[in-house]
């Protein structure tokens, strides 16, 4: 007969291995607000273009606007981002993760923008 450890220190993962310690879980209401302003934020310049009620500059800051806002709903509302200290270290990879996703993008466009400019003829 193998002798087997049952203990909960030894071969089981708790809690806090899992990563299960200090989650912050939303609430139905949290999940429902969060639901509500991204069908609206969706809904708003979806109807604007569809109704062709607007200027384009205008629509299109309306798009950007409502799809930054959109985006702020989702990370607080779904993915539990905030400034709390359990959050320190999520929040801190996010913002690393956008100034490294700026300095591509914006590299590449700066890049293309430059050999568009000096390698075609007039």
């Amino acid at each position: 007969m193998e002798n087997v450890n049952t203990s909960r220190g030894h071969g089981h993962l708790d809690d806090t291995a899992a990563g299960h310690a200090g989650a912050s879980h939303g609430s139905v209401k949290s999940y429902l607000i969060g639901f509500v302003l991204a069908v609206v934020l969706t809904v708003v310049p979806f109807v604007m273009v569809m109704n062709g009620s607007a200027a384009a500059p205008t629509l299109l800051a309306t798009i950007l606007g409502c799809a930054v806002v959109q985006i702020v709903v989702h990370l607080v509302y779904f993915l539990h981002l905030d400034g709390s200290s359990a959050q320190r270290w999520n929040l801190m990879a996010f913002l690393f993760t956008l100034v490294i996703l700026f300095i591509v993008v914006g590299g590449s466009l700066w890049i293309m923008y430059y050999l568009n400019h000096n390698m075609m003829v007039m």
